[in-house]
């Protein structure tokens, strides 16, 4: 027993790095354009071309235009993926090529992949079940089930890159890209995997997807001005943007980036996930769960509350979500929640759904390593419900070391993930 107690000590010492970074977004579709549009404070919301949103209550969204999967994959392995699907492998091929991995040199047992989507296929059902229905079950797609299932992105991301490892597909509506990365850090930490792909991804702008949310009313209407419909934590502020891409990060155990010479990012060095257990959709009054889950996270990183720096935050553009988050960032910082910014790059991206924690948590490490927190955009009438310091508008230069990423998601699903600026 006391040899296992070691064995356990040891593998909870394993610290976890960040050593690549794939985005597929509505402001880009590299990092390096990405962040820049980001520091930029660019919107990526128009009005929708997939498809004739006429008669629908919201009518933009942040689409990824001119996306080629063949860039990414041959037209065979594209034939045989959903979008969401195409996103995934995109955003790892990015990640993998970013980290300088090379799989002849690696054991692929020893790499895992933990991507997952919010809604996955939903592309593929639409346009099947019109098959079916105006043809014929023959008529139907082969690849109709493996092309929507949501577990199909971890899937095929193993298959193009040979990763044997860990694969699992969570799905946890909005934070699923969030705890999707936290679960694989766990895994690096207790000694299953060396090295994680992880994160999310989402592609639902089609009639279906737009029309359930709307029915939800969860979405803005501000249809005559699109790149100012998403305001986080401002007074007027009326719903969401429906968002679409996908964020893989490369994670990995810190002496083995070390012996392969990776450039390092970041440090991730805490993870916490709970459960509003309050609401389908909406977020529990006055953020008491997301609290409990940000000081988890805290406790998990063996650091204090007086060490963040810096939030990025879920931040939807919704009336009570970013009421009740601003709420919860109160409660676990106490006064000094007024000295620690906070901003949302949904104002420029729209809201990624299951990709939006891994885009999210990919600007946060680009925060402290270019020492610039990206804007919340679109602030101009301040909410007295919300009333910490947002970054408005203009991105802003200041020293990160300790930064927090929070998520939330329909079911009250919470995830927040900590990171800081590595120190060797």
């Amino acid at each position: 027993m006391a040899g296992w107690r070691v064995f356990i000590t040891i593998m909870s010492d394993r610290r976890v790095v960040i050593t690549g970074l794939g985005a597929i977004t509505p402001i880009g579709k590299t990092i390096d354009v990405f962040w820049k549009a980001c520091c930029e404070g660019k919107s990526g919301v128009t009005r929708i071309t997939n498809f004739d949103p006429a008669g629908y209550d919201s009518q933009i969204a942040g689409e990824v235009k001119d996306f080629d999967p063949y860039e990414y994959m041959s037209r065979k392995e594209a034939k045989r993926m959903g979008r969401f699907c195409q996103l995934a492998v995109a955003a790892s091929k990015n990640a993998m090529d970013d980290s300088g991995l090379d799989m002849a040199k690696e054991d692929p047992y020893r790499i895992g992949v933990f991507v997952g989507s919010g809604v996955g296929g939903l592309d593929i059902i639409e346009a099947q079940y019109k098959v079916l229905l105006d043809k014929g079950p023959q008529r139907m797609s082969v690849f109709t089930i493996p092309a929507l299932i949501t577990n199909m992105a971890p899937g095929m991301i193993a298959i193009k890159f040979g990763l044997k490892g860990p694969n699992l597909c969570i799905v946890t509506a909005c934070a699923t890209a969030s705890h999707s990365i936290g679960e694989a850090y766990k895994n690096i930490k207790d000694g299953s995997a060396d090295v994680m792909l992880a994160g999310g991804t989402e592609s639902c702008i089609i009639p279906m997807g737009v029309g359930g949310f709307c029915a939800c009313k969860a979405l803005s209407r501000r249809n005559d001005a699109p790149e100012k419909a998403s305001r986080p934590f401002d007074r007027e502020r009326d719903g969401f943007i429906m968002g679409e891409g996908a964020g893989v990060v490369v994670i990995e155990e810190l002496e083995r980036a070390r012996r392969r010479g990776a450039r390092i990012y970041a440090e991730m060095i805490g993870y916490g996930a709970n459960d509003d257990a309050y609401h389908m959709t909406a977020p529990a009054p006055n953020g008491e769960a997301v609290a409990r889950c940000m000081k988890k996270a805290i406790e998990n990183a063996g650091i204090s509350a007086g060490d963040i720096d810096y939030i990025n935050a879920h931040g939807t553009s919704t009336i009570l979500n970013d009421k009740y988050e601003t709420m919860s960032i109160k409660e676990v910082l106490g006064p000094r929640a007024y000295k620690v910014p906070v901003s949302s790059i949904k104002s420029m991206t729209g809201h990624l759904l299951g990709a939006a924690g891994a885009v999210e948590l990919i600007s946060t490490v680009l925060t402290i390593r270019d020492s610039i927190i990206p804007p919340t955009i679109n602030y101009e009438f301040p909410d007295p419900e919300c009333d910490l310091d947002y970054v408005p508008n203009t991105a802003r230069d200041a020293e990160i070391n300790i930064a927090l990423k929070s998520s939330l998601g329909f079911g009250g699903h919470n995830a927040v993930i900590v990171i800081k600026k590595f120190s060797g």
